[in-house]
């Protein structure tokens, strides 16, 4: 693979993760907002009938949002860094740790939200993270196994 087409697609993956890690804040920190509002709807119509949440409802659902944030963002953050060094040497464990932390995360989360009926949460979330990061890692792959 050309050196200039590797660096574009491994600049991808790393802004790609930036990006991730500004999701992540903002479920963390803003999980109420305008930008999560369909997803708050979605939950709300899935696990409570559509019936609005009560005060300690939308306290354990904040929380939660605030621990799935900062998940968001260290496991994103890693990437960055793995992507901005290992990967960007073409060592091949940084493309192989990229891959299983992409898949087992997708593969979990997906499983577990089809299970109970969430799945907005895998087309709004989980389709488009596995998109915007897994297309840069099959692009390249020749590229560690030259």
């Amino acid at each position: 693979m050309d050196m200039s087409k590797f660096m574009f697609w491994q600049k991808w993956l790393t802004y790609a993760n930036v990006l991730t890690i500004g999701v992540g804040l903002l479920v963390a920190f803003f999980g109420n907002s305008i930008f999560l509002e369909i997803h708050n709807d979605y939950t709300v119509n899935v696990f409570f009938g559509g019936v609005p949440l009560t005060r300690e409802t939308l306290q354990l659902k904040n929380w939660l949002f605030g621990v799935a944030g900062g998940t968001i963002v260290g496991f994103h953050l890693l990437m960055v860094f793995i992507s901005e060094n290992a990967f960007k040497k073409r060592e091949r464990w940084a493309y192989l740790a990229m891959w299983y932390g992409l898949l087992s995360w997708f593969i979990i989360d997906s499983g577990i939200s089809v299970y109970y009926g969430a799945v907005y949460n895998v087309v709004l979330i989980n389709l488009v993270a596995l998109v915007i990061i897994g297309l840069p890692l099959l692009v390249v792959r020749k590229a560690f196994y030259e």
